[in-house]
């Protein structure tokens, strides 16, 4: 992000206000913007300036009829319900709309605490059963997630093999993580994304999904790294955002359980981040806002990155 001629750093509210020798801090809603020159520091007259020049990159895929997507939820479907001269007012103007049916779990979006639990018990000990009905959930439901504007940092695990792609199956170990890592400045109250390339496949839903082959993504003990990080919310650019072995499908979702249940961290799915893997960029901001569904255990997302 660039304001005349100066990078932004962007941090999240939870955190302590950030400083500087000459004080040039700016809130901005749920954010502070610190604009730093090589003479000292300067204070924006608006947040605007500090994005002014700046590109954004949709890490969001196209929602349509067919798309990819994990045999456990209700599938997309769209349909015009009306059309263009179907009803002409008396001016001759005309509209179109549409009928959208979908799950919460479709296409990019984000993952609510209230989506897993673990011998029936949901993040903080929260009895499922008892907040749950058919009308969704009185507590943890998608609706209770702030919206996120604040740093991330993507761990690109393919470039630290050498890949564009990392192979269908590949499980991601901490050492993984550790060598996407280096360089980078990890920090508590911020978005952690994971790098697998995968986004590249979405064109071919057999593969994507990792049916019969697996998906590449974090196992059971580099879901606990990046639980370790205690960062607000983790991406990643597969349906099921963690590793999934050939042949297995969804039967067992250790990470989930890690994030979600035992360290109340949100996921981010399906995020199409090949682009900001092809540019090189690490870190960024990144705004995360899924639709308020009351209730209900997810929602997509249409995530941008500002860098």
């Amino acid at each position: 992000m660039r304001a005349r001629g100066s990078p932004a750093r962007v941090h999240d509210r939870s955190l302590r206000r950030p400083s500087c020798r000459s004080t040039p801090v700016v809130q901005c809603g749920t954010a502070f913007l610190v604009l730093e020159h090589p003479e000292g520091c300067r204070l924006v007259d608006a947040p605007w300036e500090a994005l002014a020049g700046a590109s954004v990159f949709d890490l969001a895929q196209p929602m349509r009829t067919g798309m990819p997507q994990s045999p456990n939820h209700a599938p997309f479907r769209m349909l015009l319900e009306r059309r263009h001269g179907d009803m002409v007012r008396s001016d001759g103007g005309s509209a179109a709309n549409e009928v959208i049916v979908t799950g919460g779990h479709v296409g990019t979006h984000v993952d609510a605490l209230a989506h897993v639990s673990q011998d029936g018990l949901l993040h903080g000990g929260l009895a499922a059963a008892g907040v749950q009905s058919h009308q969704g959930f009185t507590a943890l439901g998608i609706d209770t997630f702030t919206p996120y504007v604040g740093r991330a940092v993507l761990l690109d695990v393919a470039a630290a093999h050498g890949v564009a792609t990392l192979p269908p199956g590949y499980e991601i170990t901490p050492g993984d993580l550790d060598r996407a890592a280096r360089g980078l400045d990890i920090r508590a109250g911020e978005a952690l994304l994971v790098g697998t390339g995968w986004s590249r496949h979405w064109a071919d839903p057999g593969l994507f999904t990792g049916q019969s082959l697996g998906v590449p993504g974090p196992g059971a003990a580099a879901g606990r790294w990046l639980a370790e990080r205690r960062p607000r919310l983790v991406g990643a650019e597969s349906i099921a955002f963690e590793h999934i072995a050939p042949g297995r499908g969804h039967a067992t979702l250790p990470v989930h359980r890690i994030l979600l249940v035992e360290a109340g961290i949100n996921i981010v799915e399906t995020m199409r981040l090949s682009d900001l893997l092809d540019a090189g960029h690490r870190e960024f901001l990144l705004i995360v806002n899924p639709l308020p569904l009351a209730g209900a255990t997810g929602a997509p997302v249409r995530p941008l990155a500002v860098v």
